[in-house]
């Protein structure tokens, strides 16, 4: 899998200037880069089917498990729940890693564009409440995203809003976009499976 874009939202304080965070981002990036498809493959090859129809394209949490495997081994903790609202807890971040600056989070889109909206806005809340060190969302490019479940969430649904979480007030701490893409297309590949959750195909 290739990572196309790295887009910097927030980027301030000691956290953001350490030796920690370069090395956990990069061990990061690596364990991104490394999630393929077929699995064991060594490569990430997509089946070029739009996703626009029920039943056609790819899924796309088989694409998050290989990574959510990884980072377990690597002493990320999945599915933590964190108390960052202060009357409603806004549900459970996909892999959080304990450091010495604080709880660095991972969202890796599986929804539509309003959860994006949802995970930005979430990590965006933890760093200005100094409930988180980092937060990453990870989401498909433009050419990505044609082959996935329609409507799922991507970079270009959420360029216009950069501007609004690049202007929070945030003295420390960083948040970060993440921009996935396929390495090459074939229709030999078997398409990635589509689960079901509540009325949304995966």
């Amino acid at each position: 899998m290739k990572i196309v874009q790295e887009v910097t939202l927030i980027s301030a304080g000691k956290y953001a200037r350490s030796k920690e965070w370069n090395s956990t981002r990069a061990s990061l990036h690596r364990a991104i880069k490394e999630v393929g498809w077929p699995p064991g493959s060594g490569s990430f090859t997509i089946f070029p089917e739009s996703g626009k129809k029920r039943h056609e394209g790819n899924g796309v949490k088989p694409i998050k498990n290989e990574l959510m495997k990884e980072l377990k081994r690597q002493k990320w903790k999945l599915e933590e729940p964190l108390d960052i609202a202060s009357r409603h807890r806004p549900g459970k971040l996909d892999a959080v890693l304990m450091t010495q600056y604080g709880p660095v989070a991972l969202e890796w889109e599986t929804g539509n564009i309003s959860s994006s909206h949802r995970a930005l806005n979430k990590m965006a809340l933890g760093l200005l409440k100094r409930k988180l060190a980092a937060g990453i969302l990870v989401v498909p490019s433009r050419e990505l995203y044609q082959y996935l479940t329609d409507r799922v969430g991507n970079i270009a649904e959420l360029e216009p809003y950069l501007d609004l979480w690049k202007s929070l007030p945030c003295k420390s701490g960083v948040l970060e976009i993440v921009v996935i893409e396929h390495d090459a297309t074939s229709r030999k590949v078997r398409r990635i499976p589509k689960g079901t959750s509540g009325r949304a195909l995966e």
